[in-house]
This record gives structure tokens, sequence and C-alpha cells, in this order.
């Protein structure tokens, strides 16, 4: 969740809208969903707006939703949409204040326009930026990543990771893939990042042997969703400070991973 103090300081801003009841938001009250930071968004990135009247229900997606591999640009009786650059989002969940996302993966790296409708209310036209990538990890809490063992149970500080043994982050926002990810589309099977022999683990500040790097890429069944196989050095200390990403642009400090 992006930091309540963020949300409330962006919509104290707020003026009534042109139309009552219109959806309202803000360019800092958007946020990289994995990372809770605004203005950190790419092609294929997970992506969460917070407002006002933004919906009428609460509704997240459902099996009903989707048809073909196919996400839906509206959930079933939400009446909510949200265009870039007058292309549909997929749409992941809905409430009256807060929406969550998935950036089409269609978009080349510039400038890009934001739009939410209610039922043909539309809320206000927000400028953005996409990079190249937004690298970003899926959190526990606020200072942990999400990763998981072997065995697919979570890395947490009861049950860490040790040096030596291979485990999984998972993550938005890594950019192409090959072959490249599909306009809404769930994919199917395994898709390294395009650039994958740019693509670091940091420990510490240390990058992890490329060697050790296992997998890089789509995970299967998951739209928007990356995955990460990565080998833990045999010298891992205790709890480190991880980052993934590229030396353009690596995820956000502070973030670490339970190890013991």
């Amino acid at each position: 969740m992006i930091p309540s103090a963020i949300v409330l300081a962006a919509l104290a801003l707020w003026s009534p809208a042109d139309t009552p009841g219109a959806p309202y938001y803000t360019a800092a009250s958007i946020a990289n969903s994995a990372a809770s930071v605004a203005g950190l968004y790419a092609p294929n990135t997970f992506v969460t707006i917070y407002g006002q009247n933004l919906a009428y229900v609460t509704v997240p997606i459902s099996p009903d939703d989707i048809h073909g591999g196919m996400l839906p640009t509206s959930l079933i009786g939400t009446g909510v949409t949200v265009l870039i650059n007058n292309l549909g989002a997929a749409i992941y969940y809905v409430s009256p204040g807060q929406i969550n996302i998935l950036i089409p993966s269609d978009f080349a790296p510039g400038p890009a326009t934001l739009q939410l409708e209610v039922d043909g209310l539309a809320g206000p036209a927000i400028n953005i930026m996409l990079g190249a990538t937004a690298p970003a990890m899926f959190q526990l809490d606020a200072n942990t990543v999400l990763a998981t063992h072997a065995d697919y149970s979570l890395v947490t500080a009861s049950a860490p990771a040790q040096p030596g043994e291979e485990i999984v982050l998972y993550a938005t926002g890594l950019g192409l893939t090959f072959p490249p990810a599909g306009y809404n589309t769930i994919p199917e099977a395994a898709a390294p990042l395009a650039a994958g022999v740019n693509f670091l683990v940091m420990l510490n500040g240390s990058p992890v042997d490329s060697r050790d790097i296992q997998y890089a890429g789509a995970a299967p069944g998951y739209a928007g969703l990356y995955q990460i196989n990565v080998i833990l050095p045999a010298d891992t200390p205790p709890n480190p400070e991880i980052r993934i990403g590229s030396s353009a642009q690596l995820s956000p400090p502070s973030r670490f991973l339970p190890v013991q």
C-alpha cells in the first residue's frame, strides 16, 4: 500500500470537480503497486490509483471477468474503465477509494495520459511518464520483499533464506520479454527478459554473479508479474538490502530479504 501520509497530502489538495460525483485523484495519489512509489511506471507494470469517487462498488477480478486468456478492461457490474493514451488498461480491483490496474504492454517509453471513468463520468487526465522499466519487488511489509523458498513457502523472519539457497523473487515493471507480452494477455509460458544480460540482483550494493540468476522474466499464468530465480551467494550476510533492475534503473532502496 502507498503510505497513507502521501495519499492524505495528495487529496488534501482536493477541490470540487467540475462534475459533482466525478472521480478525483492526482498525480501524487497514483503509485507503482509493488513499491508504493509515485512516478515509477513502465509498460506491463501494476499501478494503483487512490482517490475519491473512483467506483460505486468494491469488486475484485473474478474468473468470470477473464475470457480466452484476456484480462478485462472493466470488471462486471462496475462501470469503471481506465484509459492510458486512450487504450484500456486491465483492471484487477475497484473500490470507491482504490483501483488496481496493469499498464498495457503495448506502449513505448515516453509521456502518457491516464484517465479514469465511472459510468461515463470522467476524472482528471493525468500526465505520467513511462520508463523502459520500473523495477519494483512485491513486499510482505514496508521493508521486507516477497520471496519464496523452492517449495513456494514464504521467506520470512521466522523462515529465512539461507546462503547458497535458490529463492524466487516477485516483481513488476521489468520491461520487455521474449516473446513480448501481448495486450492484456495472460502469459502461458516462461518468457525471459529481452535485456536479461544486463539484469542485476544487488545485495547490500554488490551484484550477485549473473551465473546464479537462473531465470528472470514473465511468471507464467500471471500477466504483469515477473519472477526472478536466484541462488544466494555463500557469503550472503544476514538480512541484506536487496535491489533488482539494471545499472540504468534499480528498484527502490531500503527493501530487505530475510536471510540467516
